[in-house]
């Protein structure tokens, strides 16, 4: 009994304790910088920005070469052997293709090296001259990464284009970097051969699959991958390396508006965003093992399949539609890839938490029952404890809870998930703290951009606060401005606000063959430090974390003077179990709002059998006046609790049925709503709405 009374008392202490103690843990502190006058701090382990980890490294393929040396024979790269394919067709005659997957088959750092010396040299043999460039066109697998380490190995430069990308951007990136020569999946290769006709400089294309596809186009030889592999260890060629300051990719941005900008990456870029994120990510080693799903054609993806090989770790590959045992290609009955991999170490997009958040409700609530009221009960106990209160679930009462509910949630992700790595959008405080809660797992909140090889901020392990992004990255000065037009100066009392300004060695070169946008957003000062201008607006706490607030682009003046930011408004309605995406509009001749709302089907079904309402599909649902009015007052509810203005609440909303996805151009890759394209598909809602 007395191990029980200490299990239960010693956590209250220490939180007493805690409590008591007046001293802030300083994560970032101010710092000497030049550049224009402002607010700056550093990481306030790191008095300088880090460039490299690795003593003598200064490139990706010397890191990648190095971990092969290291860890020969341990394996590195996983992917999941396909056993069959089969089309599911369901009553109303959709067709729905479902994968039975299974066990993952391992290349180790050995052979994987061999590939990409193979590959590298089978570039040369097949043409592929150094000054030329290379483009990536594919999901993200296995291939995709040997490719890419074999160009480096030649110092050729690397064009990444987001697979889900249109028809008008593709052409536009292909062309602008006047690319020689493709290496895409067997889907991308049809992509390519509806616009090859408008193509300028493509020379050949490596197919990834083994079957390469029946296609017609004299344009340019198609080679299969293996067959490249094949040519070069039968005629292999000597490394051609990089240097520092050599461009390593070119990242085209998924293109949140207008057409994608193409920035320019050196190895020395990327290097000193792998390098600060090693430092922060706790006992980051060779036991770990990272599920790779997320485009790598993204920089948080790229950056983190870069340094998993560096520490040791193990790389399996999944895709989002594969990822659990409930995933939508995953055939019922079989294993998804977290299940079958059980990963320690997972990035993600808010939008993928949301769903695992969703899901887990969702199968919660169908049980009911006693079931639904003891995980709400484990659920709120933990909650209390991590916002504080030490009367919460700690000790004893924590393991229990795990043991009891949460063990089945962890089960989901491969039930070992110890860390999770956030970024590309803002994170809900509600979904942060049921990761936290049912997952055990902390999050790495944080905060970047392309143009700064995702390197700026990141939240610390043992900071439990929602809805900031951390202290400065070790590579990284944040930098706040004045931005008198908004309202939001360095010298606004209790915090420091202004437009967030980014420094240091993971700061890019700039925009390819677009000199006047490099200008306008990129600046070098008077110590010839790099500094990137974001556009978002942010403000300081006092221990050195940034809280992002508002971004210059999304705000919109109206009617009455009032200025509105998008941006904050949709990211506190799109808490609401209703909505699975959302689009503020403000018109500047108007004097409110008003929303488009992509409903969530099992949300809205749920409430409309709960209370009656009669409908033949769900589109039908979302057209009835009780539906628009259930969420409209849900998402009033939602903004006062918020303290949103009267004037930035949305007086009328349209509901949408059908999900906006990167294939029908609504959202990026990185699933960002694509403002402009929205409001041209449903400019006839928004008119109505004003009507």
């Amino acid at each position: 009994m007395s191990g029980y009374i200490v299990g239960a008392l010693v956590p209250i202490v220490l939180t007493l304790l805690l409590r008591n103690s007046k001293k802030v843990k300083k994560r970032g502190v101010p710092a000497d910088v030049g550049g224009e006058p402002g607010y700056a701090i550093r990481n306030s382990q790191f008095a300088s920005p880090v460039e490299t980890a690795w003593e003598g490294i200064s490139t990706l393929a010397e890191l990648f070469e190095q971990a092969c040396k290291q860890h020969s024979d341990k394996p590195l790269l996983g992917t999941r052997k396909l056993i069959s394919r089969e089309v599911e067709v369901t009553e109303d005659g959709r067709s729905f293709e479902k994968l039975h997957l299974g066990e993952y088959e391992w290349l180790t750092y050995g052979k994987a090296f061999e590939a990409v010396c193979n590959f590298a040299s089978g570039l040369v043999q097949l043409g592929h001259r150094r000054e030329e460039r290379v483009a990536i066109f594919a999901d993200t697998r296995e291939e995709w990464f040997i490719a890419l380490q074999a160009c480096f190995r030649r110092n050729v430069t690397v064009v990444t284009i987001y697979a889900s990308l249109g028809e008008e951007a593709l052409c536009h990136s292909l062309n602008e970097t006047e690319v020689t020569t493709v290496i895409c999946g067997d889907k991308e290769l049809k992509k390519l051969v509806n616009i090859c006709g408008q193509l300028d400089t493509v020379k050949r294309v490596i197919c990834m699959d083994d079957e390469i596809p029946t296609v017609a186009s004299g344009r340019w030889t198609i080679t299969s991958f293996a067959d490249v592999e094949r040519v070069g260890r039968e005629n292999p060629v000597d490394a051609n390396l990089p240097l520092s300051a050599d461009v390593a990719v070119i990242m085209y941005t998924s293109g949140s508006t207008g057409l994608p900008k193409g920035v320019m990456m050196s190895h020395g870029n990327l290097l000193a965003t792998v390098s600060a994120v090693m430092t922060i990510v706790p006992g980051l080693g060779s036991k770990d093992v990272y599920l790779a799903y997320l485009p790598l054609a993204h920089i948080l993806e790229l950056a983190a399949e870069n340094l998993i090989p560096a520490v040791g770790g193990v790389i399996g590959y999944g895709t989002p539609l594969t990822l659990t045992d409930t995933s939508s290609k995953i055939k019922a009955g079989t294993k998804g890839d977290a299940t079958v991999l059980s990963p320690t170490v997972m990035a993600a997009v808010p939008a993928i938490l949301d769903r695992v958040r969703d899901g887990v409700r969702k199968k919660v609530d169908s049980k009911g029952g006693l079931s639904k009221k003891l995980f709400d009960l484990a659920y709120s106990r933990r909650l209390s404890a991590i916002n504080g209160s030490w009367f919460g679930a700690w000790g004893l009462e924590k393991f229990l809870w795990d043991f009891l509910v949460f063990k089945k949630v962890r089960a989901i992700l491969g039930g070992r998930i110890r860390f999770l790595l956030s970024g590309g959008a803002p994170l809900s405080a509600d979904t942060q703290r049921f990761i936290n809660i049912c997952l055990g797992a902390p999050i790495g909140q944080g905060y970047g951009l392309t143009e700064t090889c995702a390197g700026a901020t990141f939240s610390e392990v043992d900071d439990t606060s929602v809805g900031r992004v951390g202290s400065p990255l070790p590579c990284s000065f944040i930098k706040l401005v004045d931005w008198p037009e908004g309202g939001y100066l360095t010298s606004d009392s209790p915090m420091p606000r202004g437009e967030i300004v980014v420094g240091g060695p993971s700061v890019t070169l700039g925009y390819f063959k677009n000199e006047e946008k490099t200008k306008e957003v990129y600046k070098v000062d008077e110590r010839g430090m790099r500094w990137f201008y974001t556009g978002d607006i942010g403000q300081f706490h006092a221990d050195g974390c940034l809280e992002i607030i508002d971004r210059k682009k999304d705000i919109v003046k109206i009617q009455h003077g009032e200025y509105v930011s998008l941006g904050k408004v949709e990211a506190a309605l799109s808490i609401s179990p209703y909505v699975d995406n959302i689009m503020l509009h403000a018109d500047p001749f108007h004097s409110y709002c008003v929303a488009l709302v992509v409903a969530s089907q099992h949300a809205v079904e749920e409430w409309a059998s709960k209370k009656g309402v009669a409908f033949t599909d769900f589109a039908d649902l979302c057209q009835k006046e009780e539906t628009i009015k259930e969420i409209h007052s849900s998402l009033v509810q939602i903004a006062k609790k918020s303290r949103l203005e009267k004037f930035e609440i949305p007086a009328k909303i349209k509901l949408h049925s059908t999900p906006w996805t990167p294939e029908s151009g609504l959202v990026t890759a990185a699933l960002k709503i694509k403002r402009e394209a929205i409001r041209k598909a449903f400019s006839e809602d928004l008119a109505k709405l004003y009507t």
